[in-house]
């Protein structure tokens, strides 16, 4: 997933569409030259069209794909040949801004979309230098072939030229900011490992004196004469000393190291489990309705920190907002998993419903709405989705969706 989001890409459409329109006018108008005005303003009217069904797309994901994003850079630089071709050609002033969509594309996108966008603008600019509709400006212009030609190659270069140093400068920044992101994720796994050790030593020290106190009955109670006497109570004392003794052995391992001790929870792990452990860790006194589909069967997936903390960040939610229940729905199926967070309260206010996901986006102004900003990307990253909705009823609805694959199941 690139970093355009598709309402940069809106609004860049709309400015450049009233700048063509007043070009339009102006050249037609004010300084009086013939420009076959019904195709220019169809072109345009076009690009109008495009820009509604952006509108439309941006309700349901502000970021786009690669794919998309080429699609959407590839038309507006066809959009601009076909009314370079119908004004003038090459020669026309604004033949420069063909530039555009390659710079953009340079700084975002793959490498071999940036090399065929580029193709593309060139291909379009050698096209346009011998086929377009003349401008009449008047039998005293004269442009020499020469000046033609060296015109058309420094579009050429040009393209070529800005492609590669957008994209090498945007490549180096990609780069230093993934760096940086790893070396603060390790920092904070580093963190977390130091402050579990240091949990389990301080738990480990706690937990020895009533240990040793147990151990001190327990033997006691075996130098008791009444006691031996009874052949079963000697048999279940002897088995609460031997388990002592075993939790006073896990002690000695998680205070010398603490780290090397595995949970097998932390390996395979069912997301009802993470579901009801996220649950509980956020309730206040709600109840939850969790039902899962199939219920008889349900797989086991790959442990992840991701899911951990997205799912608990979305459920913290529907509970602080919830009257007093919150619902899940948790449904298996041959491709996919979906999961559905509801809640009894009043839905999400139609004023920032599509705003959702944005970083500082958030249901009251108690909080900096980064919350469901990082659970939606860290759920994205994996390759996930998440959509936000109000029911029927008018209550909040997160849907969530993974692909098989991505879960390990």
């Amino acid at each position: 997933m690139n970093t355009i989001l598709l309402g940069n890409l809106i609004k860049i459409r709309w400015i450049a569409i009233f700048g063509q329109v007043l070009a339009i006018f102006f050249v037609s108008f004010i300084i009086k030259i013939e420009i076959p005005i019904f195709e220019t303003l169809s072109i345009i009217l076009l690009s109008v069209a495009i820009n509604f069904y952006s509108y439309y797309e941006e309700r349901k994901n502000k970021s786009i794909s690669n794919t998309k994003a080429f699609s959407y850079l590839l038309f507006d630089t066809l959009q601009l040949g076909f009314l370079l071709f119908l004004t003038g050609g090459i020669i026309n002033p604004f033949s420069i801004l063909i530039l555009a969509p390659v710079i953009t594309s340079a700084s975002y996108l793959p490498a071999l979309m940036t090399v065929i966008l580029s193709t593309i603008s060139i291909m379009i600019i050698i096209v346009l230098n011998f086929y377009f509709i003349p401008l009449d400006l008047g039998q005293q212009f004269y442009l020499p072939d020469l000046y033609s030609f060296g015109l058309v190659s420094a579009l050429i270069i040009t393209v070529i030229f800005i492609a590669i140093y957008a994209y090498l400068f945007a490549s180096s920044s990609r780069k230093i900011s993934n760096a940086l992101s790893v070396s603060k994720l390790q920092i904070l796994n580093q963190k977390k490992m130091t402050e579990v050790g240091s949990l389990s030593a301080a738990a480990a020290h706690e937990l020895g004196t009533p240990l040793n106190t147990i151990f001190l009955v327990l033997n006691d109670l075996l130098k008791e004469k009444k006691l031996i006497e009874d052949k079963n109570i000697v048999k279940d004392i002897i088995l609460l000393k031997s388990q002592a003794e075993r939790c006073k052995e896990i002690l000695q391992r998680l205070s010398t190291s603490p780290l090397k001790l595995k949970d097998k929870f932390l390996e395979k792990v069912k997301i009802s489990d993470l579901i009801k452990l996220n649950f509980d860790k956020f309730n206040k006194n709600k109840n939850l309705i969790l039902e899962i589909k199939p219920s008889n069967d349900e797989p086991k997936i790959l442990y992840k920190d991701e899911i951990m903390y997205a799912l608990g960040n979305i459920i913290q939610n529907a509970i602080f907002y919830s009257i007093s229940t919150t619902k899940i729905d948790l449904n298996y199926q041959k491709k996919i998993v979906t999961i559905i967070i509801s809640d009894d309260g009043n839905g999400f206010p139609k004023d920032i419903i599509d705003k959702l996901g944005e970083p500082y986006i958030s249901k009251n102004n108690q909080g900096m709405g980064l919350g469901i900003f990082i659970a939606k990307n860290l759920i994205e990253n994996m390759g996930g989705k998440l959509n936000f909705f109000n029911s029927k009823d008018n209550n909040a609805v997160v849907e969530i969706t993974f692909d098989n694959s991505i879960l390990n199941i």
